[in-house]
């Protein structure tokens, strides 16, 4: 089972995008690890997962399985457009020992109850035993997963483990923490309301590029590492997001190129120095109520 702060890893890509750098993921996880964050996402919206082949989501997993440490929790998104290729992609995260199996609604058709409720047990299926979480983002599948869907699902899938809801504000939220599922709330503004109401944790893009304050937002529940996650989204929410969470880990000494997967873009100039100029406050949480200037 999950628990606690889990990061929404990027994936580092070689130049232009073109594939996976594979000599880079073994730096971000133990970067992870040592920020306090107790385990990753990977392959997810912060991880370009849908703009990658399946093969590369394969590669991708198993690269980052090989460098965990002990106790670092590894999941694998394995939504994609079509059942089948989300339950390969399911099948092969539990053979390559992932912790557990997240799915987000396939986005373009907004599918119907049923349909959701067969496409989620297939792919939960697919990894069971493992933990299997429903991806809850509205924002990017294009629709709401009904909660009578999740309820069906709970009969059906009896690896069912919780829900990744990444929706806002947190009236969209609450109805989704169901009694018995662990729900991870993916909005950083949303997290202390969130543990406050019974989630059990975070699955943070953030915490890609800012792990410290993230591990302090969730193990401390603190009140600066609020203030400051809130400012920090501020600025990122209006420049290109993968971009700019590539370009601060290369300013931490990463080896990451800012570098993304077409069609989305790499930063300007300006936008670079907005993003790397948010690293004074994002990296020490015992200071992390002296929010970010913003331009």
């Amino acid at each position: 089972m999950l628990h606690g702060a889990i990061a929404a890893s990027v994936t580092p890509l070689t130049s232009d995008g073109a594939s996976p750098d594979e000599d880079a993921f073994g730096p971000i996880l133990g970067f992870l690890a040592a920020g306090g964050i107790d385990g990753l996402l990977a392959c997810g919206t912060t991880g370009e997962g849908i703009l990658l082949s399946i093969e590369e989501r394969k590669r991708a997993t198993e690269l980052f399985l090989a460098a965990r440490p002990p106790g670092f929790a590894v999941a694998a998104h394995c939504g994609a457009q079509t059942t089948a290729d989300t339950v390969a992609l399911a099948r092969h995260a539990a053979a390559a020992g992932v912790d557990a199996v997240a799915v987000i609604a396939p986005p373009y058709f907004v599918l119907d109850e049923p349909s959701l409720v067969e496409h989620f047990r297939s792919a939960a299926d697919a990894c069971a035993p493992l933990p299997f979480y429903v991806y809850e983002f509205a924002e990017r599948s294009g629709y709401a997963i009904p909660v009578t869907a999740v309820e069906q699902l709970r009969d059906a899938a009896p690896n069912l483990a919780g829900l990744k809801v990444s929706d806002a504000p947190f009236e969209r939220v609450e109805p989704y923490l169901l009694d018995g599922l662990d729900v991870f709330i993916g909005s950083e503004p949303l997290v202390l309301q969130g543990l406050e109401r019974g989630a059990a944790g975070a699955v943070s893009g953030l915490a890609a590029a800012f792990p410290e304050l993230i591990a302090a937002l969730v193990h401390e529940r603190s009140r600066d590492a609020h203030r400051t996650v809130i400012r920090i989204r501020e600025v990122l929410d209006r420049v290109p997001f993968h971009a700019a969470l590539k370009a601060i880990l290369a300013e931490r000494g990463l080896p990451v190129r800012a570098d993304v997967r077409a069609p989305l873009r790499p930063l300007t100039r300006e936008e670079r120095s907005e993003a790397v100029g948010l690293l004074a406050a994002g990296t020490d949480p015992s200071a992390a109520g002296q929010a970010p200037q913003l331009p």
